[in-house]
């Protein structure tokens, strides 16, 4: 079937669907879209293991290597997905269940086993894995692997949070976003494999919807041809799933999964280019758009290191979650995609005005917001901290009066910040910190009690980091550095390369290093720090380090 001819042999099959499922049915009766959306049903839970399918398995299953999330006190979250062959729907495996032994070990010889198990990989979920991991020590390093059949995958480590009320003296973790692997090689992941860290954040954009050649694009592959059925856009659950396997192929991105526990939340790309609720970027109907996010999320959850909470139901997720490392870290993770206005001025850059600064706009959703201003009451940790996914501080694009802003970050939301800024004031909140992605360029940044007026009280700090490759090799200083830092003086730091953010949380002081590579269009470019800066506790504001 031509690329054509599928998409739209697919969008017929949508409206369909949709003429038949109003978007009120829809949100309350998923059965119809999980058939469409699924091409299949939930695994039933009386459904044993196929022990023959286990024999079938004639080459390495672990090909996408493994992965860890969401640490607690107690337990983490093991995943993997079996696909020998990965760019293949099915990935080459028979529509039976597969029984998945995994374990958990306090060294990486697997000498002093902590727990074992086994789970099932469910064709239903294209045979991943999820496993929590329970019984297990506080603050404590970890190493897991898994088997099926004659097959052992590589094995990953984890850590563990520390103990409600424990103290402990710093958290090492990452900040990660925006990864398009027709931009360019992951090489930023492969240093960041080797940093010293408790856990990695990855602030949205794992994978881009969009078309990848047989080139892998500015990858430019000499060595290999992808296949053509990656050379389109993602709009079906089949489509999401091999575009996971692609990027998952990647070595890089690989190690740095087995090397420590991710904690992910998306941006727009997982699903649709600057979606917002149920609204597309495209001129299709809701419902459709609807299924389409159905699928994505189903794939999104199936193939990161998530909790059953986390599992979808129809187009709806809760990703919005908190995790707590002892008294000196809590981690508020925001979902700024699923519940939001739309964009206001049709989007892309514009003067704020009513349409924008309406208090009826949210980019949180009004339960979301709630919960997060709950949260800061109820902590007592030191720093209080939000990955979420778009621009939280002022961003003006130049220094005059006529200034533009982005509809699509906090900017387009005013009101919406307003009563986060207000609930965290309210809340006692002394050290904010925002982890920030979507941009493909760094900034540290103040942010401001009034983001109008530069020379209001500070009120906390926001960490934005770059891109792993979207936007190819990147500029130290993008075309319009001058104009943004004079038109902004609360932009302490604005960088164009692409990289990660590694920070560290102390009982003193926040420290953050920009590390950058110099390229992502060749392979093995080295890392550097560019730049470093501190925020202390109980004294907001961003100083060099």
């Amino acid at each position: 079937m031509t690329d054509t001819s599928y998409q739209q042999a697919y969008q017929q099959e949508l409206r369909a669907a949709a003429a038949h499922l109003g978007r009120r049915r829809f949100l309350t009766v998923t059965g119809a879209a999980a058939a469409l959306a699924f091409a299949t049903n939930l695994p039933g839970s009386a459904q044993a293991a196929d022990a023959d399918a286990r024999k079938a398995i004639t080459a390495d299953p672990f090909t996408l290597g493994v992965a860890s999330g969401d640490p607690q006190p107690g337990s983490v979250i093991l995943w993997t997905r079996l696909a020998p062959s990965p760019y293949e729907p099915g990935n080459g495996l028979p529509n039976a269940r597969i029984e998945v032994g995994w374990e958990i070990a306090h060294d990486s010889r697997f000498t002093r086993i902590a727990r074992r198990g086994t789970a099932t990989a469910h064709p239903e979920f294209n045979h991943t894995v999820h496993v929590e991991a329970a019984n297990l020590g506080s603050d404590r390093v970890y190493y897991y692997r898994f088997r099926a059949g004659k097959w052992i995958s590589p094995a990953g480590r984890t850590r563990t949070a520390p103990a409600p009320g424990a103290r402990p003296t710093d958290v090492k973790l990452a900040a990660v976003s925006c990864q398009a692997y027709h931009d360019g090689y992951f090489t930023a992941y492969k240093h960041l494999a080797a940093e010293d860290l408790d856990v990695v954040f990855h602030l949205g954009d794992y994978l881009y919807e969009y078309a990848v050649n047989a080139a892998g694009g500015a990858r430019a592959y000499t060595d290999r041809t992808l296949p053509a059925i990656f050379n389109r856009e993602t709009v079906t659950l089949e489509d999401y799933r091999l575009r996971y396997a692609l990027y998952k192929s990647d070595p890089d991105l690989r190690a740095a999964h087995a090397a420590h526990p991710f904690v992910v939340t998306w941006d727009d790309h997982e699903t649709e280019n600057n979606y917002a609720d149920d609204i597309p970027e495209n001129d299709v109907p809701p419902e459709e758009f609807l299924i389409r996010r159905a699928a994505a999320y189903r794939a999104y959850w199936e193939n990161q290191p998530l909790r059953r909470p986390q599992q979808p139901s129809g187009p709806d997720m809760q990703l919005y979650r908190r995790l707590q490392f002892g008294t000196l870290a809590q981690f508020d993770i925001l979902d700024t995609r699923q519940y939001r206005s739309d964009q206001a001025y049709g989007d892309g850059w514009d003067a704020p005005g009513p349409e924008s600064d309406d208090p009826s706009r949210t980019l949180t959703g009004a339960t979301q917001e709630r919960w997060l201003i709950d949260g800061w009451h109820a902590s007592d940790a030191l720093w209080n901290v939000v990955p979420q996914q778009v621009v939280f501080s002022r961003r003006r694009s130049d220094a005059t009066d006529a200034f533009k802003v982005s509809m699509d970050a906090w900017d387009g939301y005013a009101a919406s910040r307003e009563r986060v800024l207000a609930g965290a004031e309210a809340a006692g909140v002394d050290n904010l910190v925002v982890l920030t992605g979507d941009v493909h360029v760094s900034y540290a940044l103040d942010i401001k009690r009034d983001p109008d007026n530069p020379n209001s009280r500070t009120a906390g700090t926001e960490f934005v980091a770059t891109s792993i490759s979207s936007g190819k090799d990147g500029a130290d200083k993008p075309a319009n550095w001058d104009t943004f830092m004079a038109a902004n003086p609360h932009m302490k730091w604005y960088n164009g390369r692409r990289g990660y953010t590694k920070i560290t949380l102390g009982r003193d002081a926040a420290r953050a290093d920009y590390r950058t590579v110099s390229a992502v269009t060749t392979r093995g470019a080295p890392v550097t720090t560019a730049a470093s800066f501190v925020t202390e506790a109980g004294n907001p504001g961003l100083k060099p380090a």
